[in-house]
């Protein structure tokens, strides 16, 4: 089904919002954008980016695939954990659907990747990449355990433009939160809203080793602290956590 891109436009009067049918990445677009705020949108990426170089899965007319462009007012870990916290909302208010959050950029529903952020700096911004898994039925093998769609979670076709409208919303208010409120109040919501920050039995795959632990809150930067299975408290920079 065709993307009705001015519905989503009307809502956001004077916010660059561009379309692509088919693109490698909308990170690359946004990347060419100046304006705070702008935004460009997908069909299909070709060579949609993942963490860690890995390519995020892109069917065409299936996802809702977009990138913004901020100026942001926090450090990468807590502004990559506020857009996960609008991703979680904006699906919960546009599908019902509630969502759990694992650190630090992956949205689920149950314990099946729907959604996935990442966040790139620049010299004087971010692009904030935002993938979500939408209309899909089925994935490719590699994926297929891991993976979901809000179309599977619910049973029937979601709309991607009310989707997206709810997502602009919500990545606006997170930023907003960061900047009146401090980081603090974003570490505090997404430790609220994640069944992975403390208390839960994960490894951590991280420079070709994996660790054992419990998960043991957060740091004030928003980094992940790991109670490891020798005693030791283990501050994660940078890992995929899954449960152990």
């Amino acid at each position: 089904m065709a993307f009705d891109l001015e519905r989503v436009r009307a809502r956001y009067p004077g916010r660059e919002i561009l379309w692509r049918e088919s693109t490698d990445s909308t990170m690359l677009d946004a990347a060419r954008l100046t304006a705070p705020g702008s935004v460009v949108v997908a069909g299909e990426q070709t060579a949609g980016q993942g963490r860690f170089g890995r390519r995020w899965h892109s069917e065409r007319d299936a996802g809702l695939y977009v990138s913004i462009l901020l100026r942001p007012t926090g450090v990468t870990p807590t502004l990559t954990l506020a857009l996960g916290l609008a991703a979680a909302e904006a699906i919960a208010s546009a599908a019902g659907v509630a969502c759990d959050l694992r650190w630090p950029n992956d949205v689920l529903i149950g314990e099946r990747k729907c959604a996935g952020v990442l966040v790139q700096l620049g010299d004087a911004a971010a692009i904030a990449g935002i993938g979500v898994n939408v209309n899909q039925v089925a994935f490719p093998a590699d994926i297929a355990t891991l993976a979901t769609s809000l179309r599977i979670a619910t049973g029937c076709e979601q709309s991607r433009e009310e989707l997206l409208i709810e997502l602009l919303g919500a990545v606006d208010r997170h930023l907003e939160l960061i900047e009146y409120r401090g980081p603090g109040a974003i570490l505090d919501l997404f430790a609220s809203s994640s069944s992975y920050v403390r208390g839960r039995r994960v490894t951590v795959d991280m420079d070709g080793a994996s660790v054992r632990g419990t998960a043991d809150g957060l740091d004030p930067s928003g980094f992940l602290w790991l109670r490891c299975d020798d005693g030791s408290r283990r501050l994660i920079l940078s890992g995929g956590v899954r449960p152990a």
